[in-house]
Formats: structure tokens, sequence, C-alpha cells
């Protein structure tokens, strides 16, 4: 894949909320060296809506909740704490507090 990349910043989340696209979100994973699962790309899809409902990134709990998804699960599959790749490759802005 030869998208080319928005500006990212030093954390590595797009500049610009409005370049996101899922072949720029897929080609920022792979630079990275991060695996897009099926079941991860339908979380960072539904934390987008998420945010376009409420214009907040969630917490995990309460994306969690959201999503009907058990938090250890989440914690599992992303093996890290979940909303800062779901946001970071989701094109949305830095989850803050407890995330």
């Amino acid at each position: 894949m030869n998208t080319e990349l928005p500006p990212r910043d030093g954390d590595g989340y797009l500049q610009d909320m409005d370049a996101w696209s899922p072949e720029i979100a897929h080609a920022m994973a792979q630079a990275d060296n991060f695996e897009l699962t099926e079941e991860k790309w339908e979380q960072i899809l539904k934390a987008r809506k998420y945010f376009d409902e409420h214009s907040v990134v969630p917490p995990i709990r309460k994306f969690s909740k959201y999503l009907g998804a058990d938090q250890k699960e989440m914690f599992k599959l992303w093996l890290t704490g979940p909303m800062k790749p779901i946001t970071k490759y989701g094109g949305l802005p830095k989850p803050t507090g407890c995330v």
C-alpha cells in the first residue's frame, strides 16, 4: 500500500481529523507495524460513530458499555489501553483522563 500519510503529531495522531479515511487508517497502521484485525476495525468504526453522536472520545468504561464488550477482553485484544490505538487509527482526538 502506497498511501501517502497526512501530517501526524509526535504520538502518531493525525494533525487534521478531516484527513482521515479508511485507507489512511490502514496506511497508518501499516507504517506503525500494527495489525488491524476485523474486530479492531469494528471497534474503531464504532468509536467514530460514538464521536459523531456525542462529540467526545469516551472513556474505556463508557465505550465498552456502548459496545456491549468486556473491558478485560478489549485490553487483551489491543494489548494496551484500547482507547489510544482506537482513537489514533480512527482519526479521532487523543483521549484524555483515564483511558
